[in-house]
Order: structure tokens, then C-alpha cells, then sequence
């Protein structure tokens, strides 16, 4: 990299903007966190009453979206039991094995799209023999539990029932705007930002809210088009474009090291003779 840039990040105020302010310190940026986002989890697990229905009914397959989900299930002490356990991506996964369950299906792409056409038989980075019994028509007729936060896709509910599964979601958290974020807004208003991560559509939502509130909405949005504007996903690309901010990049794999490499990169490119 050839000069320092200042990196905005606004993943929550946990081991996550710890892991994120590590990690473009050691590419040579200059982070900025600022959480746009807190967790307030809901207390409810799979089959205690907290889902959208009253059938108890044991599902087949259990698909977790975040490592904020595995966790507060495992502290809760719920486990998949015999269901196939499906993952949205390694970091997930990750957090599942640590629980010391099985993951039994991780998407190629690391996406609620990804988790449909796997689910499906497309693309997979896991698949087990559990899970190619299990699915070995796709999930037509199949119970499909969704544990998640209450900002949940519809891509992966809609996804699903069009496939012909009986889908059940389970909020297990909600995604607040914590007190006090925002000051990245008036960065970005005043030209100090080079970039940013984007990791969700909320986190943009939350952002402009946060600029809204102290009168910088449109210079935000301003300065943010003279940045390079990173995001995880294209529904998070979508989101951004569709409140006029210009997406520079989207990294094929939705995982923050991507992002946040591919953005610094973008913002202060090597070069080499």
C-alpha cells in the first residue's frame, strides 16, 4: 500500500470490531470503528414457543445464519439434535464446531441465495453424507427450521418455501443502533473517510440514520461517493445504491477479510514496477 487511508467499520462493539480494527491496522489502514449495530437477544430458541408457529414438530434441517446465533443458542444449552445443521459460511461453522456440533452443509457462496441453491444441491464447501440423505430431493416436504436475527433476509424464507419446505424461523436477536454511533457521519460529511465497510443493509440504513440525525444526511452521502464504498453481498450492494451512494466494490466471498482487503487495496493500491 503506498499511503495509510482511514477505514470507517461499524460491525458491533464485540470481539468482531476488535477482530475488524486488527486486521486493517495490519493492512496498513487506519480503522474507524463506529457500531452501527448492537445485539439484544430475544431469549427464544427453536421449539420453546418463540417461533412463528406452535408445532413443535422436530425439524429436519437447521440453518443458522451468524456466529452471534450459534452462540447465544449454545449458552442457551439448545443443540440441532438429529436435524442436518446448515451453516451460511466458515465463520458459522466455525462457531457451531466450538459448540461441538456437526455441521453438516456450508454454501459455496455465502449467501441466503447460496444456502438455498445448496440446500437444494447446488454449490456446497460441506456437504455430509447426513446431509446428501437428508436432502436428497432438495427440501420439498422437508421441516426447515431458521434461526436468526429479526433483519433476516427474505431471499432464504421465500427461497425455501418456493422449494417446497415447511419453513419455521426462530428470532433469536434483534439489531439495535446502539447509542452514540454516528460519528463516522460527520467524517465522511467533512471529506475525512477514504472508505468503507459496509456489512450489512442495516449497517447503511443505520449509518444514514446516524448522519440524518446530526443534519449531515447529504454530505455524508456525498463524501461517501468520493470514498470507495465496500460491501458484504449484493443485497447490501442494493441497499446502498438505492440511497444514491456508489458501490465500488463487493468481494466474492461475503466474508469481512475480503471486504476489508479488497477496500483498502481499492483505496490505496500497491503498485509494482
Amino acid at each position: 500500500m503506498t499511503r495509510e487511508v482511514r477505514v470507517a467499520v461499524f460491525r458491533p462493539d464485540d470481539e468482531r470490531m476488535v477482530d475488524a480494527v486488527e486486521l486493517l491496522e495490519s493492512l496498513g489502514a487506519i480503522p474507524v470503528p463506529d457500531p452501527m449495530l448492537a445485539v439484544e437477544p430475544t431469549g427464544n430458541v427453536p421449539g420453546d414457543g418463540g417461533s412463528d408457529t406452535d408445532d413443535e414438530t422436530n425439524p429436519d434441517v437447521v440453518v443458522l445464519t451468524s456466529k452471534t446465533g450459534v452462540e447465544l443458542l449454545d449458552d442457551a444449552g439448545w443443540g440441532p439434535g438429529a436435524a442436518a445443521l446448515a451453516c451460511i459460511g466458515p465463520r458459522t461453522a466455525a462457531a457451531a464446531h466450538d459448540a461441538g456440533w456437526t455441521v453438516d452443509l456450508v454454501p459455496a457462496e455465502y449467501s441466503s441465495s447460496g444456502l438455498v441453491a445448496a440446500l437444494e444441491g447446488g454449490g456446497s464447501e460441506t456437504r455430509s453424507a447426513a446431509a446428501a440423505d437428508v436432502l436428497a430431493d432438495g427440501v420439498a416436504g422437508l421441516r426447515v427450521e431458521v434461526a436468526r436475527s429479526d433483519h433476516g433476509s427474505d431471499v432464504l424464507l421465500d427461497g425455501l418455501r418456493e422449494a417446497g419446505a415447511d419453513v419455521h424461523e426462530t428470532v433469536l436477536y434483534r439489531l439495535v443502533s446502539p447509542e452514540g454511533s454516528g460519528q463516522s457521519t460527520v467524517m465522511a460529511a467533512g471529506g475525512e473517510l477514504d472508505a468503507v465497510c459496509f456489512t450489512s443493509s442495516l449497517t447503511v440504513e443505520n449509518f444514514l440514520d446516524a448522519a440524518a440525525e446530526r443534519g449531515v444526511r447529504d454530505e455524508a452521502i456525498a463524501g461517501l461517493n468520493r470514498a470507495v464504498v465496500g460491501t458484504i453481498g449484493e443485497p447490501t450492494r442494493e441497499t446502498a445504491e438505492s440511497y444514491g451512494i456508489r458501490v465500488d466494490v463487493v468481494p466474492e466471498d461475503a466474508t469481512f477479510e475480503q471486504l476489508a482487503t479488497a477496500v483498502v487495496e481499492a483505496s490505496a493500491p500497491t503498485y509494482r514496477d
